[in-house]
Protein backbone atom coordinates (compact mmCIF):
# COMPACT_ATOMS: atom_id res chain seq x y z
CA UNK A 1 0.00 0.00 0.00
CA UNK A 2 1.20 3.45 -0.85
CA UNK A 3 -0.01 6.91 0.07
CA UNK A 4 -0.16 8.06 -3.56
CA UNK A 5 -3.66 9.32 -4.33
CA UNK A 6 -5.52 7.66 -7.19
CA UNK A 7 -5.71 9.68 -10.39
CA UNK A 8 -9.06 10.91 -11.55
CA UNK A 9 -10.13 9.20 -14.81
CA UNK A 10 -10.49 11.45 -17.87
CA UNK A 11 -13.95 12.71 -18.61
CA UNK A 12 -15.59 11.73 -21.90
CA UNK A 13 -16.51 14.45 -24.38
CA UNK A 14 -18.50 14.57 -27.56
CA UNK A 15 -15.37 14.74 -29.70
CA UNK A 16 -13.42 12.12 -27.84
CA UNK A 17 -11.62 11.61 -24.59
CA UNK A 18 -9.07 14.24 -23.62
CA UNK A 19 -6.37 13.94 -21.02
CA UNK A 20 -6.87 17.54 -19.97
CA UNK A 21 -8.89 18.67 -17.04
CA UNK A 22 -12.05 20.39 -18.36
CA UNK A 23 -12.50 24.02 -17.56
CA UNK A 24 -15.50 26.25 -17.52
CA UNK A 25 -16.37 27.36 -21.05
CA UNK A 26 -16.30 31.03 -21.95
CA UNK A 27 -19.64 32.85 -22.18
CA UNK A 28 -21.16 33.00 -25.67
CA UNK A 29 -21.74 36.74 -25.49
CA UNK A 30 -19.84 39.25 -23.55
CA UNK A 31 -21.70 42.49 -23.11
CA UNK A 32 -21.40 45.30 -20.69
CA UNK A 33 -24.47 44.09 -18.74
CA UNK A 34 -23.22 40.57 -18.33
CA UNK A 35 -21.27 39.58 -15.28
CA UNK A 36 -17.54 39.83 -15.88
CA UNK A 37 -15.51 36.62 -15.98
CA UNK A 38 -14.06 35.58 -12.64
CA UNK A 39 -10.57 36.90 -12.00
CA UNK A 40 -7.90 34.31 -12.57
CA UNK A 41 -4.35 34.01 -11.38
CA UNK A 42 -3.03 36.17 -14.22
CA UNK A 43 -5.64 38.85 -13.63
CA UNK A 44 -8.22 40.23 -16.11
CA UNK A 45 -10.26 38.21 -18.62
CA UNK A 46 -7.88 35.34 -19.26
CA UNK A 47 -10.48 33.36 -21.20
CA UNK A 48 -9.58 35.35 -24.31
CA UNK A 49 -6.01 34.04 -24.22
CA UNK A 50 -6.88 30.37 -23.89
CA UNK A 51 -6.34 27.98 -26.74
CA UNK A 52 -9.09 25.80 -28.13
CA UNK A 53 -7.65 22.82 -26.27
CA UNK A 54 -8.86 24.45 -23.05
CA UNK A 55 -12.45 23.76 -24.07
CA UNK A 56 -13.24 20.07 -24.62
CA UNK A 57 -16.10 20.76 -27.06
CA UNK A 58 -13.81 22.76 -29.32
CA UNK A 59 -10.72 20.57 -29.04
CA UNK A 60 -11.03 18.91 -32.44
CA UNK A 61 -12.84 21.71 -34.22
CA UNK A 62 -11.07 23.35 -37.12
CA UNK A 63 -10.39 27.08 -37.09
CA UNK A 64 -12.46 29.07 -39.62
CA UNK A 65 -10.58 29.84 -42.75
CA UNK A 66 -9.74 33.48 -43.32
CA UNK A 67 -11.01 34.92 -46.60
CA UNK A 68 -10.67 38.15 -48.51
CA UNK A 69 -14.10 39.21 -47.28
CA UNK A 70 -12.88 39.02 -43.69
CA UNK A 71 -10.05 41.41 -44.47
CA UNK A 72 -12.51 43.83 -46.08
CA UNK A 73 -14.73 43.75 -43.01
CA UNK A 74 -15.20 47.21 -41.46
CA UNK A 75 -13.34 47.88 -38.23
CA UNK A 76 -15.00 47.15 -34.95
CA UNK A 77 -16.47 49.87 -32.83
CA UNK A 78 -13.93 51.65 -30.75
CA UNK A 79 -11.04 50.69 -33.04
CA UNK A 80 -9.69 53.87 -34.57
CA UNK A 81 -6.72 52.24 -36.30
CA UNK A 82 -6.67 52.67 -40.11
CA UNK A 83 -7.51 49.57 -42.11
CA UNK A 84 -4.68 48.05 -44.12
CA UNK A 85 -5.25 46.67 -47.58
CA UNK A 86 -5.10 42.91 -48.14
CA UNK A 87 -1.58 41.56 -48.09
CA UNK A 88 -0.06 44.77 -46.73
CA UNK A 89 2.78 44.36 -44.18
CA UNK A 90 3.48 46.64 -41.28
CA UNK A 91 6.33 49.03 -41.71
CA UNK A 92 9.64 47.65 -40.55
CA UNK A 93 8.73 44.03 -41.34
CA UNK A 94 11.71 43.06 -43.50
CA UNK A 95 12.02 46.58 -44.91
CA UNK A 96 14.41 49.41 -44.18
CA UNK A 97 13.22 52.99 -43.73
CA UNK A 98 14.34 55.44 -46.39
CA UNK A 99 17.77 56.99 -45.83
CA UNK A 100 17.92 60.64 -45.01
CA UNK A 101 21.22 61.84 -46.35
CA UNK A 102 20.54 65.41 -45.37
CA UNK A 103 20.33 64.54 -41.62
CA UNK A 104 23.35 62.26 -41.49
CA UNK A 105 26.53 63.91 -40.09
CA UNK A 106 29.63 63.91 -42.23
CA UNK A 107 32.27 61.25 -41.48
CA UNK A 108 35.41 62.65 -39.89
CA UNK A 109 37.78 60.60 -42.04
CA UNK A 110 36.14 60.90 -45.45
CA UNK A 111 33.33 59.08 -47.21
CA UNK A 112 33.75 55.66 -48.81
CA UNK A 113 31.63 54.23 -51.57
CA UNK A 114 30.73 50.64 -52.23
CA UNK A 115 33.54 50.34 -54.76
CA UNK A 116 36.13 50.99 -52.04
CA UNK A 117 35.35 47.77 -50.19
CA UNK A 118 37.57 45.51 -52.27
CA UNK A 119 41.10 44.32 -51.44
CA UNK A 120 42.50 47.35 -53.29
CA UNK A 121 40.95 49.89 -50.90
CA UNK A 122 44.19 50.43 -48.96
CA UNK A 123 45.84 52.02 -52.00
CA UNK A 124 42.88 54.32 -52.71
CA UNK A 125 42.23 55.65 -49.19
CA UNK A 126 42.54 59.42 -48.76
CA UNK A 127 45.25 61.07 -46.76
CA UNK A 128 42.86 61.57 -43.82
CA UNK A 129 42.55 57.79 -43.27
CA UNK A 130 41.92 56.46 -39.77
CA UNK A 131 44.91 55.43 -37.71
CA UNK A 132 45.22 51.76 -36.67
CA UNK A 133 42.73 50.53 -34.13
CA UNK A 134 45.25 50.35 -31.29
CA UNK A 135 46.21 53.99 -31.92
CA UNK A 136 42.74 55.54 -31.62
CA UNK A 137 40.16 55.91 -28.88
CA UNK A 138 37.41 53.27 -28.80
CA UNK A 139 34.31 55.50 -29.03
CA UNK A 140 35.27 58.73 -30.73
CA UNK A 141 37.87 57.29 -33.10
CA UNK A 142 40.29 60.12 -32.31
CA UNK A 143 44.00 59.30 -32.36
CA UNK A 144 45.51 58.40 -29.02
CA UNK A 145 48.19 60.54 -27.54
CA UNK A 146 51.66 59.03 -27.62
CA UNK A 147 52.61 57.47 -24.25
CA UNK A 148 55.09 59.49 -22.30
CA UNK A 149 58.10 57.59 -20.95
CA UNK A 150 58.27 57.33 -17.20
CA UNK A 151 60.82 59.72 -15.69
CA UNK A 152 61.68 57.08 -13.05
CA UNK A 153 63.08 54.73 -15.69
CA UNK A 154 64.96 57.38 -17.63
CA UNK A 155 67.01 58.63 -14.69
CA UNK A 156 68.99 55.37 -14.48
CA UNK A 157 67.31 54.09 -11.30
CA UNK A 158 66.40 50.43 -10.74
CA UNK A 159 64.24 48.56 -8.26
CA UNK A 160 65.77 48.17 -4.84
CA UNK A 161 65.13 44.40 -4.75
CA UNK A 162 66.93 43.94 -8.06
CA UNK A 163 69.86 46.03 -6.86
CA UNK A 164 70.15 43.88 -3.73
CA UNK A 165 70.28 40.77 -5.92
CA UNK A 166 73.01 42.29 -8.08
CA UNK A 167 75.06 43.04 -4.98
CA UNK A 168 74.68 39.43 -3.80
CA UNK A 169 72.91 40.38 -0.58
CA UNK A 170 69.96 38.02 -1.11
CA UNK A 171 67.47 36.80 -3.71
CA UNK A 172 64.61 38.89 -5.11
CA UNK A 173 62.04 37.10 -2.96
CA UNK A 174 64.14 37.54 0.17
CA UNK A 175 64.76 41.20 -0.71
CA UNK A 176 61.03 41.94 -0.80
CA UNK A 177 60.65 40.22 2.56
CA UNK A 178 63.47 42.21 4.14
CA UNK A 179 62.21 45.51 2.70
CA UNK A 180 58.73 44.97 4.17
CA UNK A 181 60.29 44.26 7.59
CA UNK A 182 62.39 47.43 7.44
CA UNK A 183 65.74 45.65 7.42
CA UNK A 184 67.17 47.50 4.41
CA UNK A 185 68.95 50.85 4.47
CA UNK A 186 69.76 53.08 1.51
CA UNK A 187 72.41 55.72 2.28
CA UNK A 188 71.73 55.15 5.98
CA UNK A 189 67.94 55.64 5.66
CA UNK A 190 65.49 52.77 6.25
CA UNK A 191 63.38 51.89 3.19
CA UNK A 192 60.27 49.79 3.85
CA UNK A 193 58.17 50.43 0.73
CA UNK A 194 58.04 47.77 -1.96
CA UNK A 195 58.86 49.00 -5.45
CA UNK A 196 61.31 51.65 -4.26
CA UNK A 197 63.99 52.59 -6.76
CA UNK A 198 67.62 53.46 -6.19
CA UNK A 199 70.56 54.63 -8.26
CA UNK A 200 73.55 52.35 -8.80
CA UNK A 201 75.78 54.78 -6.88
CA UNK A 202 73.72 54.65 -3.70
CA UNK A 203 74.86 52.56 -0.72
CA UNK A 204 72.52 49.63 0.02
CA UNK A 205 72.98 47.79 3.30
CA UNK A 206 71.24 44.90 5.00
CA UNK A 207 70.42 45.33 8.66
CA UNK A 208 71.97 43.06 11.26
CA UNK A 209 68.64 41.30 11.65
CA UNK A 210 68.64 40.51 7.95
CA UNK A 211 72.20 39.25 8.14
CA UNK A 212 71.28 36.98 11.04
CA UNK A 213 68.33 35.61 9.06
CA UNK A 214 70.67 34.90 6.15
CA UNK A 215 73.12 33.07 8.40
CA UNK A 216 70.35 30.82 9.69
CA UNK A 217 69.58 29.54 6.20
CA UNK A 218 71.19 26.19 5.54
CA UNK A 219 72.56 24.39 2.48
CA UNK A 220 72.54 20.59 2.33
CA UNK A 221 74.66 18.28 0.14
CA UNK A 222 73.08 14.94 -0.79
CA UNK A 223 74.51 11.93 -2.60
CA UNK A 224 71.44 11.05 -4.68
CA UNK A 225 71.03 7.37 -5.53
CA UNK A 226 69.28 5.92 -8.58
CA UNK A 227 65.46 5.95 -8.55
CA UNK A 228 64.85 9.40 -7.04
CA UNK A 229 63.87 12.57 -8.90
CA UNK A 230 65.41 15.93 -8.11
CA UNK A 231 62.24 18.02 -7.86
CA UNK A 232 58.58 17.12 -7.35
CA UNK A 233 57.40 13.51 -7.29
CA UNK A 234 56.47 12.19 -10.74
CA UNK A 235 55.51 8.87 -12.35
CA UNK A 236 55.44 7.11 -8.99
CA UNK A 237 59.04 8.11 -8.06
CA UNK A 238 59.79 9.89 -4.80
CA UNK A 239 61.67 13.19 -4.65
CA UNK A 240 65.20 13.12 -3.32
CA UNK A 241 64.20 15.49 -0.52
CA UNK A 242 62.58 12.58 1.39
CA UNK A 243 66.12 11.33 2.12
CA UNK A 244 66.90 14.47 4.13
CA UNK A 245 66.04 13.12 7.56
CA UNK A 246 67.88 12.84 10.85
CA UNK A 247 68.60 9.11 10.40
CA UNK A 248 70.22 9.71 6.97
CA UNK A 249 72.67 12.38 8.11
CA UNK A 250 76.27 11.37 7.52
CA UNK A 251 77.92 10.34 10.76
CA UNK A 252 81.20 12.03 9.71
CA UNK A 253 79.59 15.38 8.90
CA UNK A 254 82.20 17.99 9.89
CA UNK A 255 79.55 20.69 10.40
CA UNK A 256 78.38 21.39 13.93
CA UNK A 257 74.96 22.63 12.77
CA UNK A 258 72.14 21.13 14.78
CA UNK A 259 69.44 19.44 12.69
CA UNK A 260 66.05 21.16 13.01
CA UNK A 261 62.72 20.52 11.35
CA UNK A 262 62.65 24.18 10.33
CA UNK A 263 65.50 23.44 7.91
CA UNK A 264 62.93 21.87 5.56
CA UNK A 265 61.03 25.15 5.27
CA UNK A 266 61.84 26.71 1.89
CA UNK A 267 64.42 24.03 1.06
CA UNK A 268 64.66 23.61 -2.70
CA UNK A 269 67.05 21.84 -5.10
CA UNK A 270 69.60 24.11 -6.78
CA UNK A 271 70.03 22.09 -9.95
CA UNK A 272 68.87 18.67 -11.04
CA UNK A 273 70.01 15.14 -11.73
CA UNK A 274 68.20 12.61 -13.92
CA UNK A 275 66.44 9.72 -12.25
CA UNK A 276 69.12 7.34 -13.58
CA UNK A 277 72.01 9.58 -12.47
CA UNK A 278 73.74 9.66 -9.10
CA UNK A 279 76.02 12.01 -7.23
CA UNK A 280 76.11 15.44 -5.67
CA UNK A 281 72.77 17.28 -5.40
CA UNK A 282 72.42 20.61 -3.57
CA UNK A 283 69.41 21.73 -1.52
CA UNK A 284 69.40 25.23 -0.09
CA UNK A 285 67.31 27.84 1.70
CA UNK A 286 69.69 30.62 0.66
CA UNK A 287 68.66 32.51 -2.44
CA UNK A 288 72.25 33.65 -3.01
CA UNK A 289 73.41 30.05 -3.35
CA UNK A 290 70.57 29.16 -5.69
CA UNK A 291 71.27 32.16 -7.93
CA UNK A 292 74.99 31.35 -8.04
CA UNK A 293 74.32 27.74 -9.08
CA UNK A 294 71.37 27.97 -11.46
CA UNK A 295 71.17 31.66 -12.39
CA UNK A 296 71.25 32.74 -16.01
CA UNK A 297 74.70 34.24 -15.52
CA UNK A 298 76.07 31.29 -13.53
CA UNK A 299 79.60 30.24 -14.46
CA UNK A 300 80.24 27.60 -11.80
CA UNK A 301 81.72 24.38 -13.15
CA UNK A 302 80.07 21.00 -12.63
CA UNK A 303 82.13 17.83 -13.06
CA UNK A 304 80.72 14.44 -14.11
CA UNK A 305 82.14 10.97 -14.54
CA UNK A 306 80.30 9.26 -17.40
CA UNK A 307 80.51 5.59 -18.31
CA UNK A 308 79.84 5.07 -22.02
CA UNK A 309 79.55 2.34 -24.64
CA UNK A 310 80.61 2.68 -28.23
CA UNK A 311 83.51 4.06 -30.26
CA UNK A 312 84.56 7.70 -30.08
CA UNK A 313 86.79 9.18 -32.75
CA UNK A 314 89.12 12.14 -32.34
CA UNK A 315 86.71 14.28 -34.34
CA UNK A 316 83.86 13.24 -32.04
CA UNK A 317 85.90 14.18 -28.98
CA UNK A 318 86.49 17.64 -30.45
CA UNK A 319 82.77 18.06 -31.04
CA UNK A 320 82.05 17.15 -27.42
CA UNK A 321 84.40 19.90 -26.29
CA UNK A 322 82.89 22.52 -28.60
CA UNK A 323 80.70 22.50 -31.67
CA UNK A 324 77.45 20.75 -30.73
CA UNK A 325 73.99 22.33 -30.57
CA UNK A 326 70.86 21.31 -28.66
CA UNK A 327 67.35 22.64 -29.27
CA UNK A 328 68.70 25.00 -31.92
CA UNK A 329 71.20 26.65 -29.54
CA UNK A 330 74.95 26.24 -29.58
CA UNK A 331 76.38 24.80 -26.38
CA UNK A 332 79.01 26.54 -24.35
CA UNK A 333 82.56 25.18 -24.57
CA UNK A 334 83.08 22.15 -22.33
CA UNK A 335 86.05 20.14 -21.08
CA UNK A 336 85.74 16.49 -22.11
CA UNK A 337 88.54 13.95 -21.80
CA UNK A 338 89.05 10.24 -21.22
CA UNK A 339 89.17 9.26 -17.55
CA UNK A 340 89.87 5.56 -18.27
CA UNK A 341 89.09 3.12 -21.07
CA UNK A 342 85.31 3.30 -20.62
CA UNK A 343 84.73 6.56 -18.69
CA UNK A 344 84.70 10.19 -19.85
CA UNK A 345 85.22 13.24 -17.67
CA UNK A 346 82.82 16.12 -18.41
CA UNK A 347 83.20 19.63 -17.00
CA UNK A 348 80.26 21.89 -17.92
CA UNK A 349 79.23 25.45 -17.15
CA UNK A 350 75.57 24.94 -18.04
CA UNK A 351 72.92 22.34 -17.34
CA UNK A 352 70.34 21.68 -20.02
CA UNK A 353 67.91 18.80 -19.60
CA UNK A 354 69.72 15.47 -20.17
CA UNK A 355 72.54 17.42 -21.77
CA UNK A 356 75.36 14.88 -21.39
CA UNK A 357 73.25 11.97 -22.60
CA UNK A 358 72.09 13.91 -25.65
CA UNK A 359 75.64 15.09 -26.43
CA UNK A 360 76.89 11.51 -26.37
CA UNK A 361 74.10 10.38 -28.68
CA UNK A 362 75.16 12.98 -31.25
CA UNK A 363 78.64 11.41 -31.49
CA UNK A 364 77.50 7.77 -31.43
CA UNK A 365 77.94 6.94 -27.74
CA UNK A 366 75.50 5.43 -25.25
CA UNK A 367 75.59 6.51 -21.59
CA UNK A 368 75.28 3.61 -19.14
CA UNK A 369 76.22 5.48 -15.96
CA UNK A 370 76.53 9.11 -14.85
CA UNK A 371 77.82 10.52 -11.56
CA UNK A 372 78.32 14.14 -10.51
CA UNK A 373 81.39 14.48 -8.31
CA UNK A 374 81.94 18.23 -8.01
CA UNK A 375 80.10 21.57 -8.08
CA UNK A 376 82.43 24.52 -8.07
CA UNK A 377 84.93 23.97 -5.28
CA UNK A 378 82.70 21.58 -3.31
CA UNK A 379 83.50 17.90 -3.80
CA UNK A 380 81.26 14.89 -3.25
CA UNK A 381 84.12 13.16 -1.46
CA UNK A 382 83.32 10.10 0.62
CA UNK A 383 79.68 10.96 1.23
CA UNK A 384 77.80 7.60 0.99
CA UNK A 385 74.85 7.20 -1.40
CA UNK A 386 71.51 8.16 0.17
CA UNK A 387 73.15 10.26 2.93
CA UNK A 388 73.58 14.01 3.33
CA UNK A 389 75.60 16.63 5.21
CA UNK A 390 75.53 20.38 5.78
CA UNK A 391 77.65 22.79 3.76
CA UNK A 392 80.44 23.95 6.01
CA UNK A 393 80.92 27.57 6.99
CA UNK A 394 84.32 27.57 5.25
CA UNK A 395 83.01 25.98 2.00
CA UNK A 396 82.13 28.17 -0.97
CA UNK A 397 80.97 27.07 -4.38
Amino acid sequence: MTDTPRRRPPLPTTAGTLKLKPRTAAPATHSADADPAPAKRGGGNDWRKRSKASYPDQANAEAPRRTRADDARPPRAGDDRPQRPYGDKPRGFGERPPRRDDDRPARPYGERSVDDRGPHRDAERPATERPPRHERKPWTGEPRTAPQPSPLRDDGSIRLSKRMTELGLCSRREADEYIEKGWVRVDGRVVSELGSRVHPGQLVELDRRGQTAQERRVTILLNKPVGYVSGQAEDGYQPASVLIAAENRWAEDPSETRYLNSHHRGLAPAGRLDIDSIGLLVFTQDGRVARALIGDDSSIEKEYHVRVEGTLSDEGLKLLNHGLSLDGEALRPAKVSWLNEDQLRFVLREGKKRQIRRMCELVGLKVVGLKRVRIGRVMLGHLPPGQWRYLGADEVF
